[in-house]
């Protein structure tokens, strides 16, 4: 059957539009974990691992679960949860040089998890402009907006009370967008950068001294 050039043009659009799933279910396959303290002890306990069906995060080791592609304009869906107490983690986008900041981080932006300040942005070697910087971005007098280990890094994000209460499910939009950077929790946006000073690179995961759980890491493709 021949189709019509407008049809088959729409058909091939959304086949081009479909979720790639970054995490499978049943492994870490496409990711790489870095971790440091792994160097020197190569025998060490996993930081990340596949249980009951969930990617889980066991917040120790210090690291991160690097994807082994590179991405640029997409929409990331991140469904997580702390299982047990609150604590911090994050999701980076546009993740490059590994280590390059205090020996662990790799540059990038993150997109703060930390429960209670899900959608802050921290920069790492990067760097984002929002609205309102010098309210949203804490600093000291004189101190720079930047990604560097001097610099005033944190930008705040716009609500409070946008996550679900600790042991439920949080769903976290990340959107890349040429130089935007644009953030939602739970259906509300909490975050939108712009000039963002990298557009394509690596997405992580963190390890950083909670557990959490991942039940869903996907991506789709925009234009």
């Amino acid at each position: 059957m021949k189709l019509h050039p407008v049809l088959f043009l729409a058909l091939a659009g959304s086949a081009l539009a479909q979720p790639i799933a970054l995490f499978n279910g049943k492994d870490l396959s496409g990711w790489t974990a870095d971790v440091p303290d792994a160097d020197k002890k190569p025998d060490i306990a996993p930081s990340f691992i596949v249980r009951d069906g969930l990617l889980v995060s066991l917040g120790k080791p210090l690291g991160h679960l690097v994807t082994d592609e590179e991405y640029a304009n997409y929409r990331l869906v991140v469904e997580y949860r702390f299982p047990g107490k609150g604590g911090n983690c994050g999701v980076l986008v546009h993740a490059s040089k590994p280590r390059a900041l205090y020996g662990m981080f790799p540059q990038s932006i993150e997109v703060q998890m930390q429960s209670g300040e899900a959608g802050d942005f921290w920069c790492i070697g990067e760097n984002i402009e929002v609205p309102d910087m010098d309210r949203r971005r804490p600093h000291k007098e004189g101190q720079k907006f930047g990604g560097g280990p001097q610099d005033a890094r944190n930008i705040k994000n716009l609500t409070d009370d946008s996550e679900k209460p600790l042991g439920e499910w949080n769903t976290m939009v990340i959107t890349c967008k040429g130089d935007t950077v644009t953030v939602e929790v739970n259906g509300t946006e909490v975050n939108a950068g712009t000039g963002c000073t990298a557009s394509t690179g690596k997405i992580a995961l963190q390890a950083e001294g909670t557990e959490v759980e991942f039940r869903k890491v996907e991506l789709e493709r925009i234009r």
